[in-house]
């Protein structure tokens, strides 16, 4: 898995709908998906610190897992299928961490709140995601080229000096 953080909402250029964009800790791979208004608002509202004057539904559900003595450990955005991405809380009580089902945009907009990490599965982010340093990428892809240039089949071979009939 690989932790990401929310870098901002878009709009689709063409259609105007909102995209909430993750990105990796080292900026490497941008994850886009989208979403609907209400959750666009959502998402901002927390990552601006607006306090509506009445609870939304990701204000009150936060509120119930702090009143239970619960934490939203993480979210993880675990599976994409037919473009459609899905998600779980984890939430913890004690030593027990429950799945729950979840929209990303709601995950995300919740995990916002609590300050709680994000973690997307390498699949996903293989499936998903766009490069953002192709510099960086080619950078890598020519530190293994050339690293695989100097491998020999030697080089997999272990050697070891047990006495004989012992194995390691």
């Amino acid at each position: 898995m690989i932790e990401m953080k929310v870098a901002g909402i878009a709009l689709e250029a063409v259609t105007r709908s909102p995209i909430v964009l993750l990105k990796d800790y080292e900026d490497r791979r941008a994850l886009p998906i989208y979403i609907g208004q209400d959750q666009a608002k959502a998402i901002i509202s927390a990552l601006e610190r607006q306090t509506p004057p009445r609870p939304m539904t990701h204000d009150l559900m936060v509120t119930m897992i702090e009143a239970w003595d619960l934490t939203l450990e993480k979210i993880i955005i675990h599976s994409l299928q037919s473009d459609t991405f899905y998600a779980v809380l984890c939430v913890r009580q004690g030593e027990v961490v429950k799945e729950f089902d979840a929209r990303p945009s709601d995950a995300i907009a919740m995990a916002v709140r609590t300050g709680s990490p994000i973690w997307v599965m390498e699949e996903v982010i293989a499936d998903a995601s766009i490069p953002v340093d192709r510099d960086a990428d080619e950078q890598e892809r020519r530190a293994f080229r050339e690293f695989l240039a100097g491998v020999r089949p030697e080089d997999f071979t272990k050697r070891s000096s047990f006495p004989t009939g012992e194995s390691q």
